[in-house]
């Protein structure tokens, strides 16, 4: 990638703190549109300030992602970037005219989000019980906890142990935005998270962090993630991302009958637009489900 002028590195700096201090996103979200704003420049490598990008040239740097074969939500997540970015500009009265306003998106299919039966998490969250090594029994108290709770992976392994409340079954989280807030979990995670912190001591290296890596500092997401994925492929045959608990438990919890407005709380919605998703999810299924089951689901091409 270029190396790029002083003027461009303290344009990506100050929108940098823009995202992580005054919009509060996660570490993740702010490196990925650092990542973004970076790959811009790098399309544009006749820029040499936010000034020179156009319309037309955002256009063409998606236009190449999408010649290069990237899918259409990671464009779509680019192009809000590279709006936000322009739009920051214009506020800070480093540009005129905002180019990005009328940049759009590629339109993403809603597809549904990828989830689990009731009996396939219930494999999920116990498999390979039996081992009883300190990195195993970490993550079976992980599976169970991000399923029990729905929370996000940046949640998780943000989470020290003094936010955990182990005599109301409650965890502390810090969600999107900063926000905080209580998330309850049951007795199978209670109890999970009771076998790993018996044996933390064996990992932990004077870290505060309710799970921690191999090497005893704080976990990252990238590790819960291959323990996810490698969880669900030994139990599904398919492998799954930690989303798919999230979406997993938001929709067992709707179809076990909880409020709308209970869920949304549970996973750190803002909208409850987002939660509505998982309406759809549920009756999908019993869509699914009743085409299966029932002898009159199908159409009676031959007559009765």
């Amino acid at each position: 990638m270029r190396e790029f002028s002083p003027t461009i590195e303290n344009e990506i700096s100050g929108f940098r703190a823009y995202i992580r201090d005054e919009k509060k996103r996660s570490e993740h979200t702010v490196a990925a549109y650092e990542s973004d704003v970076r790959s811009i420049f790098a399309f544009n490598e006749d820029a040499a300030t936010v000034k020179d990008l156009t319309l037309m040239s955002l256009r063409a740097w998606l236009a190449d992602l999408n010649y290069k074969g990237q899918a259409k939500a990671s464009i779509a997540r680019k192009a809000a970037a590279a709006r936000s970015f322009t739009a920051w500009a214009k506020r800070r009265g480093i540009i005129e005219f905002d180019p990005g306003v009328r940049l759009v998106s590629p339109s993403v299919s809603k597809t549904l989000p990828q989830i689990m039966s009731m009996e396939q998490a219930e494999r999920v969250v116990t498999h390979r019980s039996e081992d009883s090594s300190p990195a195993h029994v970490r993550d079976l108290a992980i599976l169970e906890l991000l399923y029990a709770t729905g929370i996000r992976v940046a949640e998780l392994c943000g989470a020290d142990v003094d936010d955990l409340d182990r005599q109301r079954n409650v965890l502390r989280v810090m969600g999107k935005g900063q926000k905080e807030r209580m998330v309850p979990f049951g007795l199978p995670a209670a109890k999970a998270l009771t076998n790993w912190l018996d044996v933390r001591n064996k990992l932990a290296r004077n870290s505060t962090a309710l799970f921690v890596g191999t090497r005893g500092s704080r976990i990252d997401s990238r590790m819960v993630r291959s323990i996810v994925n490698r969880a669900t492929r030994e139990v599904t045959g398919q492998s799954m991302s930690p989303h798919a608990l999230r979406h997993t438990a938001a929709t067992h919890v709707l179809e076990g009958g909880a409020d709308m407005r209970v869920v949304q709380e549970l996973l750190g919605h803002a909208s409850m637009a987002t939660t509505q998703r998982y309406t759809h999810v549920s009756v999908e299924r019993l869509r699914k489900t009743f085409e299966l089951a029932h002898p009159r689901a199908a159409s009676d091409s031959e007559g009765s």
